[in-house]
């Protein structure tokens, strides 16, 4: 094998992410990959961890569309942060073409997955959002649901109140009173929070509403009751292969993964009649398509 060593990869700064990925162009790129998924033009490869004893963990997830292939790793440990990058390569001659800063990244297609899967099952009339965590991917999430669906009433609760008041302050909500509160009468709500057990009950959600859970990626951690999982007429998640590894609401309802309910969003193709959940856990083809948004931008 001969090989060729290429120019050193071009660097994408969290900056120029900020700069060059609104969150309307990342929704519209995401649904550009998951119809490629669908049509069989796309690859997902579902998350990995490496957990060291010291508490630090390496993550990695991989995805390919169109004319690029790449990973997102990044390290984590409860005690010192995260660390978050992209490699992108070109598909064609497997070059190295960018070392992207991602944690900017990260919350907008976590955001953008959201907004995607909102305009697909939420009600198009829906017009009030319950938001339960007022933590780093809040924002992205009332960023993406806010292209897709216009807004008359926000509502925001958070266990750490003060955080939830400087969030309503910054994105113009009202501060719930209570989880309850936030969610009774929404008909979009959005739990993302670092809980581990359920944030809200299956009795506060109205009739029709649509559900964004996307705070937990851990096979034992959850946000929603395994009441509103049974409840639900329809749901979707970005990989039902990662889903199996990770999707703690759905592992600890014990959901049957035969269940004619659960459909990856890829294949979404309908509007359901009663409430639909979306479990969202991030996936590697979603960094690779707003990757390579950003990409382009910069080198053209």
């Amino acid at each position: 094998m001969q090989f060729v060593y290429a120019q050193p990869m071009f660097t994408i700064t969290e900056a120029d992410v900020r700069q060059h990925l609104p969150m309307a162009d990342a929704i519209a790129a995401l649904r550009e990959a998951f119809a490629g998924w669908r049509a069989e033009a796309a690859q997902n490869q579902a998350r990995r961890r490496m957990v060291l004893p010291t508490g630090a963990c390496l993550h990695q997830l991989a995805g390919a569309w169109r004319g690029y292939f790449g990973t997102k790793v990044y390290s984590t440990h409860p005690d010192h942060g995260a660390w978050f990058h992209v490699l992108l390569y070109d598909a064609a001659t497997a070059r190295p073409l960018a070392l992207i800063e991602a944690d900017w990244l990260g919350q907008i297609r976590t955001g953008a997955a959201t907004g995607l899967a909102t305009d697909l099952l939420a009600p198009k009339e829906a017009s009030t959002l319950g938001l339960i965590g007022s933590g780093f991917q809040a924002a992205g999430q009332l960023a993406a649901i806010r292209c897709v669906r216009k807004l008359r009433a926000v509502k925001v609760w958070s266990r750490n109140t003060a955080n939830a008041e400087k969030f309503a302050q910054e994105h113009g909500v009202e501060v719930a009173v209570s989880a309850e509160d936030a969610v009774r009468d929404a008909e979009i709500v959005v739990t993302a929070t670092s809980s581990r057990e359920p944030v809200l009950e299956a009795d506060w959600v109205k009739p029709g509403a649509h559900i964004n859970a996307v705070g937990s990626n851990q096979r034992r951690k959850r946000e929603l009751p395994p009441e509103l999982i049974t409840r639900a007429s329809l749901i979707a998640v970005d990989s039902l292969e990662q889903a199996k590894l990770e999707s703690g609401d759905l592992l600890l309802a014990h959901i049957d993964w035969n269940d004619d309910r659960l459909i990856e969003l890829k294949d979404v193709t309908e509007r359901p009649e009663g409430i639909s959940i979306f479990k969202s856990n991030g996936l590697g083809l979603e960094d690779v398509a707003v990757a390579a948004l950003v990409y382009e931008r910069l080198r053209t």
